[in-house]
């Protein structure tokens, strides 16, 4: 993440003003528009409308979806016991309001575009709290009070299969071919076996508002990484969302499938979303200075926003490993970290600080690839922004290998624990509300509880004939 100015940031190819769209859906090159939020899982949900529709009602008034997108599960199930809605208060709607500054073609589909929306109430018009967009808002927001501008950077990594998603549906996801057949990390060769696809989706992505540094294989044997520009941290947010879209259609124009699970396999490397976070100031770093943290010289607001960030993990561990599958991918010695504590350029910390000056920065390594980016930068900023308004101090700088750190706390090691400890924080009901906390903690419960009565594969194996 090298320094940037936000004020001077050019806008990205591929994306649309208002007065481009209507060109381009008058000279018949856009005929589809895309409009669509996350839900709790990361995934985009909404309608596609004729693009003429679009310009002459959506765009100003945005389109009304089932408000049950809210109080589901994976399977788009719904719920029961949720307070925002339910079969008695006989599932309403709400309103979708396009954010026309993320307005963008969509390269990798015929004539369409994409706008990314807002969940509002059709009764009141105010932002929907629970929505996940809405829960980073606030926490921009907060961010902006102390005159702050938080600058992000996702790193995904993801597995490749030759299988298409439906015939590894068929397959019931046993025996997918994988992309490659050695461990691949950072391999010229074996990645140009692959790089059909990743050539085609590094292209797409730049042409539809989503600027690309980098892409590489990965350690895991079919594994990749593809890097993408950092940037504010709602957009970033956004960026992401749009990244795991575009990877899996492209994939499925190809009769290929990505995973974006955390752990894919029992003895493979877990695949993470590492998050680079810094704060500024009127265009300057804000973690610089001279002060001594270890062996970062930096500013105050840089020691107590890593405080905070370090103190807070366990509470705010749903929004960074939301699934049963989440846990499965801390192992010590697999790159994925296990111990909550930070050190300088070390791969084996939660918390490995890098660059310097103004390119100083946080590295998160804990999350998964499988959190929802609104949810996890939400985490960050809430709990490193207490750290400055607490003035939290981190723990002692730790070198060599922390996966031996046993005197600095593990992360919690299953998503029901990360529930409970969630569920009764009192930093998490300060930060983003009694209504966040109890609805988050009924969906991942609900998840938790799905895993706990279902038969598992691991299950018939060890016992069908041996008990």
């Amino acid at each position: 993440m090298s320094s940037v100015q936000l004020s001077d940031t050019p806008r990205s190819s591929g994306m649309l003003g208002m007065d481009e769209l209507e060109g381009l859906v008058r000279r018949d090159q856009v005929r589809t528009v895309i409009v669509a939020f996350t839900d709790h899982c990361g995934r985009l949900v909404g309608k596609r409308f004729d693009a003429e529709a679009f310009l002459e009602n959506v765009s100003e008034h945005g389109t009304h979806v089932c408000d049950y997108l809210l109080a589901n599960d994976m399977e788009m199930a719904p719920v029961s016991g949720y307070r925002f809605t339910s079969w008695q208060s006989g599932y309403g709607d709400f309103l979708l309001v396009p954010d026309l500054n993320t307005l963008r073609l969509t390269s990798w589909l015929e004539k369409t575009a994409l706008v990314l929306c807002d969940a509002r109430s059709e009764k009141t018009g105010k932002p929907i709290a629970i929505a996940p967009r809405s829960i980073l808002r606030r926490q921009l927001e907060r961010t902006l009070e102390l005159s702050l501008a938080s600058v992000v950077a996702s790193e995904l990594e993801y597995y490749l299969f030759l299988n298409s998603y439906r015939d590894a549906v068929l397959k019931d996801y046993a025996g997918l071919e994988g992309a490659g057949w050695y461990s691949e990390d950072y391999h010229i060769f074996q990645g140009t076996r692959n790089e059909n696809f990743t050539a085609s989706v590094r292209h797409h992505l730049k042409l539809s508002g989503v600027p690309v540094e980098s892409s590489k294989g990965e350690w895991g044997i079919g594994q990749h990484e593809l890097n993408i520009l950092h940037t504010e941290v709602l957009e970033m947010a956004d960026r992401h969302v749009i990244y795991k879209q575009c990877l899996k259609e492209v994939a499925e124009q190809m009769g290929l499938s990505v995973s974006f699970m955390a752990k894919v396999a029992t003895g493979g490397a877990g695949s993470s979303c590492h998050i680079h976070l810094s704060l500024w100031r009127e265009g300057v770093n804000a973690f610089v200075g001279d002060e001594s943290c270890g062996p970062v010289k930096c500013s105050n607001i840089f020691r107590w926003f890593l405080g905070g960030w370090i103190r807070h993990v366990p509470e705010v561990m749903v929004f960074y490993a939301p699934t049963v599958n989440s846990y499965k991918r801390y192992v010590e010695g697999s790159w994925a970290p296990t111990r909550i504590a930070w050190s300088y350029d070390n791969r084996t910390a939660g918390f490995r600080i890098v660059g310097r000056d103004q390119s100083l920065r946080i590295e998160c390594r804990i999350p998964g690839a499988d959190c929802n980016p609104y949810l996890a930068f939400a985490a960050a900023l809430a709990s490193g922004l207490d750290g400055i308004i607490e003035k939290i101090e981190p723990p002692e700088c730790i070198s060599g290998d922390l996966y031996g750190a046993t005197d600095a706390h593990r992360v919690p090691n299953t998503l029901g624990d990360a529930v409970q400890l969630f569920a009764n924080s009192e930093f998490a009901q300060r930060a983003f509300g009694e209504d966040v906390v109890t609805h988050y903690a009924h969906f991942f419960q609900t998840e938790q509880n799905t895993f706990n009565g279902a038969v598992t594969d691991w299950e018939r194996r060890r016992y069908f004939e041996r008990i």
